[in-house]
This record gives C-alpha cells, structure tokens and sequence, in this order.
C-alpha cells in the first residue's frame, strides 16, 4: 500500500475519466526512494486503467515539490546513490510515459527533482505566486532523472545552463516566458486551471491520443538514449561521491 503517493479517479459524477496522481509527503513533498517507487506503481496503474482518460499530476494547494529528500540523500553511499539516481530516471520516466494527456498543477514550490517532474508531464499550469529552480547544484549535484536534457529541450541549451549553473530561483512570470509552464493563474485556481486543460481530452479517442503522444514524445527517445541515461546516472554518482569527499575534508558542500 503507498503511504505517499496516492491515485485518486473521478467517481463518474463529475468529470468521469479524469484522475490526479497525488502526491502527498507533508511539508514539502520532498522525494525520497520510497517516494519515487510509489509514483512509478501509480503511474502504471493510472497508465492501465480502462476508466482513466486524463492524468492531473497534483502535490496539494499548498507546494508541488520542493525535490529530493536532502537529509535522506546525504545518508547514502555512492553506490546507494546510484540506486537512487535509478529509481528518480524510473518515476520521472514513467510518468512521461502515461499514454494519456497528463497536466501538472503546480503550487508553492517546484524546485530540483520536483521541477523535473512536472516537466514529465504534458501541459503545466502554475500559481503565479509559484518559485522553480533547477536547485541541485546549491547542494554540489546535478540535476538528475532526465531533468536537464527536459529542461534543454524546453527552454533551449543557453538557457538551461544559465538556471542549471546558476541553481537560482524564479518566478512564475519568467517560467512562462520561458515556456516551462502553459499557464499562470491565481493561486486559489490552479487545480481548476488544470482541470480545465485535462478535461478537452476527456471524450477523445484515447488509442489515437496515445498514438499521437508516443510519437511526439519519440522525438526526443533516438536509439542512445538508454546510453545517455546510463552516462547521465554515472555522472551523477562521481559528483556526488566528491560531494562526499569534499564533506568529509571540511569543504562547503553547497546546503
């Protein structure tokens, strides 16, 4: 049974077909293994279900997710980091794989692995009061999960490296602009928002729709891509193995 990660489908009342993949880990849904083995069992479950036609990825009206468990990473040798590193590329992959339209409603926070989440899903609708980051390097990591090559391929590679490099935070405004998230609405109003995206797809001919999202999302899967998963995870366990070792010598680890 999942402690975390819930999946919550319309009772057909209202809105049938419509489903919210919930996360719901108090106060900041920072992700943990657990976390990410949940979200990967929800999202094939959401991925299998005859009477889901459309996902709203939701961490609550009060923070999306403000990224990995740092408390928890820190504990980890580097190979446990590795394992890690494995189980976040299979629930951010996962979700990305949901062969129905998916919408991330976004709250408080998006920062390091919980921006990567959202950008697994279709369409993002956000708070305007809402800060992202691409985080990771404020802790002397990378983003993982597929996060910047997600990242790149949505905002471009300049740009990517700027918020990568840099790890600072930004507003709403500027993700727009940006176009990391589709739409910008009060605070108050994000899930209906993102209700309203989901629901345009609800009646669709949802064999078509998966067609046409795998071959969209194929785009981007070209025959390396295990290879580039494979590298990008490597990468990940040698900073965070000298993340250790500069610690342990008495160094900034960037907390």
């Amino acid at each position: 049974m999942s402690e975390f990660v819930s999946v919550v489908v319309s009772d057909g009342t209202q809105d049938p077909g419509l489903a919210m993949l919930l996360l719901s880990r108090p106060p900041t849904n920072a992700m943990t293994r657990q976390v990410y083995r949940e979200i990967v069992s929800a999202a094939d479950e959401l991925s299998r279900r005859a009477d889901v036609a459309a996902v709203i990825l939701f961490g609550g009206h009060e923070i999306f997710s403000a990224g990995d468990d740092m408390p928890e990473l820190r504990t980890l040798t580097a190979a446990e980091a590795g394992t890690a590193a494995r189980a976040r590329h299979e629930a951010i992959d996962a979700v990305a794989a949901i062969p129905k339209p998916t919408v991330a409603a976004i709250t408080g926070y998006a920062l390091g692995a919980g921006l990567t989440l959202a950008l697994a899903a279709d369409w993002r609708v956000s708070g305007d009061n809402v800060k992202f980051g691409a985080t990771e390097v404020l802790a002397g990591l990378i983003p993982g999960g597929g996060g910047m090559a997600r990242l790149t391929r949505a905002v471009g590679a300049s740009r990517a490296k700027e918020l990568v490099f840099s790890g600072r935070f930004f507003d709403a405004e500027e993700a727009l602009a940006l176009g990391l998230i589709d739409d910008m609405v009060a605070p108050d109003n994000v899930y209906d928002a993102a209700a309203n995206w989901a629901r345009r797809f609800l009646d669709g001919p949802a064999h078509a729709l998966a067609a046409a999202k795998a071959g969209i999302n194929a785009v981007f899967d070209e025959a390396g891509e295990p290879d580039r998963r494979a590298a990008e995870i490597r990468r990940y366990v040698e900073v965070f193995a000298a993340g250790q070792d500069a610690h342990a010598e008495g160094e900034p680890d960037g907390d």
